[in-house]
């Protein structure tokens, strides 16, 4: 089993420097991929409560805001030689389609195809709106999102007649180093979100789920995948714990998990240190 890590890297503490020594450290010690979040504006108050902490906010300290994953990713892709570099999940709902398509597919190419293009519709209902876009319709628009990114990626010509996008025959270049395309890892534990991976993702990311939470969203992907002719084997299963030691990495292997992305938490260089020791004992 391949194990990455998974942080957020928030301002002001992230800086140049602790990035780029942390991912160095990272690849240093033989961690598989580094992955982020993303989250362009933040709110006080939101309709919907953070589904992945208990009281329903982010944990970001006053002050501060998430960095980019697509400047960050480019910042460290000269700065590293082999860790594989993932979104954990990038918004799609709220993206242009052709400005993120170019954007992985440049980062793809610079890293020399170590990108994993993690995606979700969101839960948090202002930023969608802020961004221009609308709420009801976020999955749907998704959809529509991936079918026309994956075309650009793959296709000399892509012209796009959908109900959310239109775009006249145009080329898109450069591909993506990888073939057929960045792998498309699909998040989401809703049933909507379990389809949509088993119809346009090479794989599924969970987030902050214990062994026995996976099972039975993992025997309904899979039960997804085989009604849409996809071969359960060629799909990758990619889970963030809530919580991990040896019996738990153990466990999710027994499920036929195929990476785990660890959760960093604190940015405390000290808590770093201390995390990192940890985590390192799960390698190999």
């Amino acid at each position: 089993m391949k194990i990455g890590l998974f942080s957020t890297f928030m301002s002001p503490r992230a800086d140049r420097i602790m990035i780029r020594d942390f991912a160095q450290r990272c690849e240093g010690m033989g961690f598989d991929s580094l992955w982020m979040g993303e989250h362009v504006v933040l709110f006080d108050e939101t309709e919907h409560p953070y589904p992945g902490a208990a009281d329903g906010k982010l944990p970001v300290p006053r002050g501060g805001g998430l960095l980019d994953t697509v400047a960050t990713f480019g910042f460290l892709a000269g700065l590293t030689e082999k860790l594989r570099f993932g979104t954990g999940i990038s918004l799609i709902s709220q993206r242009n389609p052709l400005y993120t398509a170019k954007e992985f597919a440049t980062l793809d190419w610079l890293t020399g195809g170590r990108m994993d293009f993690g995606v979700g519709v969101g839960w948090c209902k202002e930023e969608v709106l802020a961004s221009g876009y609308s709420w009801e319709d976020r999955g749907a628009r998704s959809d529509e999102f991936l079918q026309l990114v994956k075309q650009l990626w793959t296709e000399p010509v892509t012209e796009f007649n959908g109900r959310h996008f239109q775009v006249a025959a145009c080329h898109m270049d450069p591909k993506p180093l990888q073939k057929p395309h960045v792998p498309i890892i699909v998040g989401g534990h809703s049933a909507p979100a379990l389809r949509r991976a088993a119809q346009y993702g090479n794989g599924w990311y969970g987030f902050q789920l214990s062994p026995e939470a996976a099972r039975p969203l993992l025997e309904s992907l899979r039960n997804m995948l085989s009604e849409a002719g996809r071969n359960p084997a060629e799909f990758e299963l990619i889970i963030t714990p809530g919580k991990v030691d040896a019996q738990i990495v153990e466990a999710f292997a027994d499920l036929g998990v195929h990476r785990l992305v660890l959760h960093l938490g604190s940015q405390n260089p000290a808590a770093i240190d201390d995390r990192l020791r940890e985590l390192s004992s799960l390698l190999g």
